[in-house]
């Protein structure tokens, strides 16, 4: 439960191998065939007798590179040693950083940057030497702390999520389960206050995407009145904060490709009414509205029907969003709309060359008409040349803050839609979204907006326009 409510944990000997095996690795239950060290000392237990090699860049090495210890040395540290078993293998969860000098391993930390630490020796009896890994194990904690309080008092919204695309597979979500990234319980561990699921549509798909949007939304509305005392739809900011106030969850319907609406505006009142906030006018392909990021350029940016449409959900209250659009179609839907559109789970070019990620003259030009860009955890819109992590997520927002203000940005996860990067997986750990914002010294205030203010700034606007 710690580990899932991304608690800080220090593990201590035996607290270090409850870490592996907990999270995957493996112990070796005696070490004396390997171990060129004793690793049971006989000397009093405050006395150091030998040395381990901390990994740079660890938090290990962080932690004692700010002290006295070692200062201006290579970093070495002289531990005590009272054990027969040690981490064989950390798993996947989390990496080594420190090994004695015959390869034993001595310290491990969180492969996803998490505050969770383990250490082979006993720092607790080594005063001077232990005092930075409890001082760390404190500031986490008080880090945590500020963090859990944040989340007390800040709305927290993800403006997209793919989850629906389960429901064929028998899901629960009302309780946790490993098929998919957003349900109730990861809502409940990570802070998230609500999440806008929408109803996806393929661009190729048998039958009508129209009724299948229509089951989807029956579907979640099922969900909801299954779990009525901890889960309610939302369709207004006031809905939203309300629901917050009650303790309870919230879902926000949308719909993601404007094949859904079968080329007829009577489809936009209807899905108005059923509490669509936003459409998505086209994903990876061409189709009726607008050109796609991926497409042909058909229409050479929004079609007159995509007009038509964006006139309608203007009258209608509903957010145009324009992630996977073409450029031409955003800069058309820009000067179409009459009011701000929303990019509900796009990234950064300038960082990572994607035609689906924005570029930095669209994020001003977003900006300027009052819109929205939620930074997405998509990989590959984050980088191209390796593994994506919450750092690079991080990296894409400061970057939109700094070209658009931070009044335009926030948090489209695309969760259960391939989104999802080491440090920010599931729904789970996206309070390690907000500690690293506080890590980058945001305010509360610039938090709040990220964190969905902006969003529903927007949807304000939208709907007192109907």
């Amino acid at each position: 439960l710690a580990f899932n409510r991304q608690m800080p944990i220090l593990g201590i000997c035996r607290g270090i191998q409850m870490l592996a095996v907990a999270l995957d690795g493996k112990v070796a239950q005696d070490i004396a065939d390997q171990a060129a060290v004793k690793h049971s000392q006989e000397a009093a237990r405050h006395v150091p007798t030998h040395t381990v090699t901390v990994v740079s860049g660890s938090t290990l090495a962080d932690i004692y590179s700010s002290s006295t210890i070692d200062e201006g040395k290579d970093l070495t540290l002289s531990v005590n040693s009272f054990h027969h078993q040690a981490v064989s293998d950390p798993g996947l969860r989390l990496r080594v950083t420190a090994t004695a000098t015959d390869g034993i391993i001595e310290a491990v930390e969180s492969a996803e940057y998490k505050p969770v630490l383990g250490v082979q020796w006993h720092p607790e009896c080594m005063a001077d030497e232990g005092l930075p890994l409890f001082r760390w194990l404190v500031d986490e904690a008080r880090t945590y702390r500020q963090v859990q309080r944040l989340h007390d008092r800040v709305l927290t919204l993800d403006t997209h999520c793919d989850t629906p695309m389960f429901f064929p597979k028998g899901i629960h979500f009302g309780t946790r389960d490993s098929r998919i990234l957003v349900d109730l319980p990861k809502m409940t561990e990570g802070r998230l206050d609500g999440t806008i699921m929408v109803a996806y549509i393929p661009q190729q798909m048998e039958g009508s995407a129209y009724d299948y949007a229509n089951g989807i939304f029956d579907q979640i509305e099922t969900i909801v009145s299954q779990n009525a005392h901890r889960l309610a739809l939302a369709r207004t900011p006031d809905e939203l904060l309300q629901h917050k106030q009650q303790g309870l969850k919230s879902i926000v319907l949308g719909i993601e490709n404007g094949r859904a609406l079968e080329g007829s505006l009577d489809n936009v009142d209807h899905f108005a009414r059923r509490g669509v906030v936003y459409i998505t006018l086209c994903h990876n392909g061409d189709n009726d509205l607008c050109d796609s990021a991926r497409g042909d350029k058909t229409h050479g940016g929004v079609s007159p029907l995509g007009a038509q449409v964006i006139a309608r959900m203007n009258q209608q209250g509903l957010m145009v969003d324009l992630s996977h659009a073409s450029e031409k179609s955003f800069y058309d839907a820009l000067d179409i709309s009459q009011t701000p559109i929303v990019c509900s789970h796009s990234s950064a070019r300038s960082l990572c060359d994607h035609p689906r990620n924005l570029t930095d003259d669209q994020m001003r030009a977003l900006a300027c008409h009052d819109g929205v860009c939620q930074i997405t955890l998509y990989p590959g819109f984050l980088r191209t040349d390796q593994k994506a992590t919450i750092l690079d997520a991080m990296n894409h927002l400061d970057h939109a803050i700094r070209v658009m203000g931070i009044d335009h940005v926030g948090l489209g996860t695309d969760f259960d839609g391939d989104g999802g990067v080491r440090g920010l997986a599931d729904a789970s750990e996206l309070t390690l979204f907000t500690r690293q914002l506080l890590l980058r010294r945001y305010s509360e205030a610039d938090i709040r907006k990220v964190w969905g203010a902006n969003f529903l700034r927007v949807m304000r606007q939208c709907q007192s326009h109907h």
